[in-house]
């Protein structure tokens, strides 16, 4: 009997390091491992940065870590970088005294302060604005901060747990995002896997979505046709998993009897297998864009039809891309536009 009840422990620490993640679906191998380095991580103190593309469930990752640490029973205060005005972020982040700025009519607790003693969740990081990145640098490093109008330093205990959609590599390449920032951020990075890395999760997914709103919507879903389910799965989900649940949800709207039905063909057409396995490698395909624009523009980064400006990005995030993909030119050098000086031909 011991012997049994110590198997059924374990047994049930197995299925909760896997399963007991709330709203989390799927079996996955890339999302085993972004769930396993949150186990790993969850129980400390250190920062963390999740990546991943807008609807792989950012924010249901920050809730699991924060439920899974030593901080759960404090509060997990959530803060959406790019939803706030740049006017009002220091103020939403640190608060400010009474008489501050106009419309200050009252003393008010930032969301730093709030969060003491539990955890911060800023999704969008990479929206933050320069000038309050240089403060938020001193609340991860010291702990302290001043309310707006205030001189007064005031201590927290905060975990921060950050996310973005953005390469923050490449916005501190372009100067937009502190480096010092970054690595202070970057403690232990998680990559949430998009959609179209975990297909064999949709099935799996769209009978949770299924579950979840049958009941609000007055539905009773009990087949979901082999065609519809491949259609699904065939398809690049740009949005995601939120993309995946809003089509599940309105499909079920358009079903009148017991079998899930689309209301209408998804926007765009199921790419073929060759460009499924195309899609895998992203980073082939960019290059060989790059190279491609960098060939017609005769290998120049500045100055007028360069590649960056065809491309439209910056010089500099060109520069960055080219060396993260290796992309170098025929003669091992690339040409930098110079202006003509006036007077003198070129």
């Amino acid at each position: 009997n011991a012997r049994l009840e110590a198997d059924n422990v374990y047994l049930k620490e197995e299925i909760k390091s896997y399963h007991d993640f709330d709203d989390i679906v799927g079996e996955s191998a890339s999302l085993r491992l972004a769930l396993a380095r949150l186990a790993q991580v969850a129980p400390t103190n250190s920062s963390v940065l999740l990546l991943g593309q807008t609807g792989t469930g950012k924010e249901l990752f920050a809730r699991a870590l924060h439920e899974r640490s030593r901080r759960h029973a404090r509060p997990l205060v959530r803060v959406n970088c790019a939803a706030l005005p740049p006017t009002l972020v220091e103020s939403e982040l640190f608060g400010h005294e009474k008489g501050a700025f106009t419309g200050a009519v009252g003393m008010r607790q930032g969301r730093f302060e709030l969060a003491d003693g539990g955890t911060i969740f800023l999704d969008e990081i990479g929206d933050l604005p320069q000038e309050i990145q240089v403060k938020f640098l001193r609340v991860l490093q010291e702990g302290e901060f001043e309310r707006v109008g205030s001189s007064r330093s005031k201590r927290v205990d905060v975990r921060v747990i950050a996310a973005t959609h953005h390469d923050l590599e490449e916005a501190v390449a372009e100067g937009r995002f502190r480096a010092d920032l970054y690595y202070r951020l970057s403690v232990y990075p998680i990559h949430l896997p998009s959609l179209r890395e975990r297909v064999d999760d949709i099935p799996r997914l769209v009978w949770f979505f299924i579950h979840r709103h049958q009941r609000d919507l007055g539905r009773q879903i009990t087949k979901v046709p082999q065609t519809l389910m491949d259609a699904l799965q065939h398809y690049a989900w740009p949005g995601n998993v939120r993309e995946l649940e809003n089509v599940v949800e309105r499909a079920m709207i358009a079903s009148d009897g017991d079998t899930l039905q689309l209301d209408a063909p998804l926007a765009l057409s199921p790419p073929s297998r060759a460009q499924t396995e195309a899609s895998d490698n992203l980073d082939a395909v960019q290059r060989a864009h790059i190279e491609s624009v960098l060939e017609r523009c005769g290998w120049r980064i500045n100055g007028t039809g360069n590649t960056a400006e065809r491309l439209g990005i910056h010089p500099n995030t060109l520069r960055f891309r080219m060396k993260k993909l290796g992309v170098v030119s025929p003669g091992g050098r690339t040409r930098h536009h110079r202006p003509a000086t006036p007077g003198i031909s070129s």
